[in-house]
């Protein structure tokens, strides 16, 4: 018998919880586990007609921030109506500001409540931080499993009591589709003019937490060492007008390119010769996890990130206390001496580090069926 889960996590943007859940969905065998989806937005979500084209239902409610009373009475009807089709609810968050999700499917018998946290601190309002706090104390009531990406994730999510029932669900990922492909290389690199120029890539929301600000200091230095350089950032956010400012004022904007949000993630990684990345806090950092499975040399936050982060060799930390100048010279000294990871060494890396979705999805299914 099939067992169906209901899923909330996805949203419009094709983001790091997005990729994570997808992930496992495209890596479960969905005639033993069946998932739909909860949307707190009338707009289609990410990768919804995929979703729904494996026979996957999303239902769509309005955000609690639009319109409060028609969003509980939308949920509300929903799970009274649907509560007892769902053998669990798998809710994917980087907040508990809110946990209607979970009370609802308590209070309607859903027998099974995972809560999973994929942040590792508070990314939003101050108002939502406090409500996160309170949450964080009643958690216990309406959930009965407690998951994380990664143990700084858990520290902040749970208290004392509930930290030693958690399990942490890896972040893996199918290396075949983020592979380098040298045809895709060339074809990018000649769409943005930069055939045989250094090519410095971040993919991620356009946001503080990412950290793009500081990138674009740090390229503003890197280019007093190689002026022909070229940045592309892949994604958007509400920092996209402010970072296009910061751009201009540089005078480097035939230099910095805003790509917006790209479906073949693939082909970006493989036309970059370095991966950026320095968020001021990540739960995991699933797209520097990516960036390593095209092998690409990755430069990323020091104690921001999970240190099981690293996978490959090529991958580098380096502290945000330090200036964008010595960043600058850490990207040229990475330059100089470090390639890109070949295929068959990233998949050994991958398979002996657990980062492999195969694996790590075959036993949430096997969690699921059990």
């Amino acid at each position: 018998m099939t067992k169906k889960v209901l899923v909330f996590g996805m949203t419009e943007n094709p983001g790091g919880v997005e990729s994570v859940i997808m992930n496992y969905y495209r890596n479960i065998d969905i005639k033993r586990v069946h998932f739909d989806f909860l949307c707190n937005s009338y707009e289609p979500i990410a990768y919804e007609d995929e979703l729904t084209s494996n026979g996957s239902k999303c239902f769509h409610f309005v955000a609690r921030s639009k319109n409060p009373i028609k969003y509980h009475k939308e949920l509300k009807t929903f799970f009274k109506k649907h509560a007892d089709e769902y053998s669990a609810i798998w809710v994917n968050v980087c907040s508990l500001a809110n946990i209607d999700y979970l009370k609802l499917a308590k209070k309607y018998g859903i027998s099974k409540r995972i809560i999973h946290s994929h942040n590792s601190e508070n990314m939003d309002s101050k108002l939502r931080g406090k409500l996160h706090e309170y949450n964080k104390k009643r958690l216990w009531k309406y959930a009965t499993d407690f998951w994380a990406c990664s143990e700084e994730a858990a520290k902040w999510f749970y208290d004392e009591k509930l930290l030693k029932k958690v399990v942490i669900i890896k972040n893996a990922i199918d290396i075949n589709r983020v592979s380098f492909d040298e045809k895709k290389r060339q074809h990018y690199r000649e769409k943005i003019n930069a055939k045989d120029r250094f090519v410095i890539g971040n993919v991620g929301r356009l946001h503080f937490q990412k950290n793009q600000s500081f990138l674009i200091d740090i390229f503003n230095d890197y280019l007093k060492e190689d002026p022909t350089a070229i940045c592309i950032l892949i994604g958007d956010g509400e920092d996209k007008h402010k970072l296009i400012n910061k751009v201009k004022q540089y005078g480097i904007e035939d230099r910095v390119l805003f790509l917006g949000v790209q479906n073949d993630i693939q082909g970006w990684l493989s036309a970059m010769d370095l991966f950026l990345f320095p968020s001021v806090f990540e739960g995991f950092g699933l797209a520097a996890l990516e960036a390593q499975g095209n092998g690409v040399p990755v430069l990323a936050s020091k104690d921001v990130m999970p240190y099981e982060l690293k996978i490959n060799d090529n991958f580098h930390f380096f502290g945000l206390g330090y200036s964008a100048n010595s960043w600058a010279q850490k990207i040229s000294e990475i330059k100089k001496n470090v390639d890109r990871i070949a295929s068959d060494q990233i998949k050994h890396n991958f398979t002996n580090s657990g980062y492999e979705i195969k694996v790590e999805a075959q036993k949430l299914e096997d969690f699921f069926i059990n």
